[in-house]
């Protein structure tokens, strides 16, 4: 054990977010003097064993990393880098395919790597979960506290000093839990957007030419059978416009009688005229 392992002894633990959890009272060591866990005075709860890896050391205090956080941090890190070395892999045999049957051994070494990694990631997507369902509850527990402490100000049974004294404890604890809810929510997003990643890279090219090619055809069958299915023809006789004007017979319509002109003789004439006069 080196002299700043031994200075760890007697500091606080804090958390990454400044809450006090204990007090360092002992490490437990390897054969060979290297720290495997520090144990911490946690009051209540009792003493608690926390890896060391766990733990930031710094001048006078002792900072807590959380579990899910180095987990989540080497999945992503391990995943990253298996990504990168089998895309560089498929650029090399895409230059050079005669490098093809030797880089078949490495690149089902690096599948292989990925599938353990998607277990690992798994357990990791479960343990985040659960931290994520206890940070809501937390939350939700702070809440009510505010707000019983509210009313019992309003109902004059604790004084104004008191209350806000309740406020700023609880309003620091919920910028706390919804600090790391929120880190939980982007190391799920960074998780699911590598996961799409690692599968646009493994996934043949064929298939989606050979889904596209299916649908393609699908849709080829579907649009010959509905031209193919044609409305069915009329039973009755089609007549031809303009045959059937032919073949009308002409209606006899009356035709209008013609004016008559009374013819009129000399006499008559004569006599009209007189009559005028």
């Amino acid at each position: 054990m080196t002299h700043d392992d031994i200075d760890i002894i007697g500091k606080n633990v804090k958390d990454m977010y400044g809450t006090f959890m204990g007090k360092v009272i002992g490490t437990i060591t390897d054969i060979d003097g290297s720290i495997q866990s520090v144990g911490v005075d946690c009051g209540s709860q009792g003493l608690q064993q926390i890896q060391y890896e766990q733990l930031v050391v710094q001048s006078s205090v002792v900072i807590f990393i959380p579990k899910w956080r180095l987990d989540s941090q080497r999945l992503l890190r391990e995943k990253q880098l298996t990504l990168r070395r089998l895309k560089a892999l498929i650029d090399i045999v895409s230059e050079n395919d005669d490098m093809k049957e030797d880089a078949e051994i490495i690149h089902e070494k690096y599948k292989s790597k990925l599938e353990s990694l998607d277990e690992l990631e798994n357990q990791i997507k479960a343990k985040l979960d659960a931290r994520h369902a206890e940070l809501d509850e937390q939350l939700k527990s702070t809440k009510m506290l505010l707000f019983d402490a509210k009313v019992q100000y309003k109902s004059n049974e604790i004084s104004e000093n008191t209350f806000e004294t309740v406020k700023s404890c609880a309003t620091e604890l919920i910028e706390h839990v919804t600090h790391e809810s929120s880190e939980i929510s982007n190391v799920k997003r960074r998780i699911a957007d590598l996961d799409a990643e690692v599968t646009s890279v493994t996934e043949p090219p064929q298939k989606e030419t050979q889904e596209s090619a299916v649908s393609y055809l699908g849709n080829s069958e579907q649009e010959q059978l509905v031209q193919t299915i044609l409305p069915e023809a009329p039973t009755d006789p089609v007549i031809d416009s303009e045959a059937s004007l032919a073949a009308e017979p002409k209606s006899h319509l009356p035709t209008p009688p013609k004016e008559v002109k009374k013819e009129t003789s000399h006499y008559d004439d004569w006599l009209s005229r007189m009559e005028a006069q």
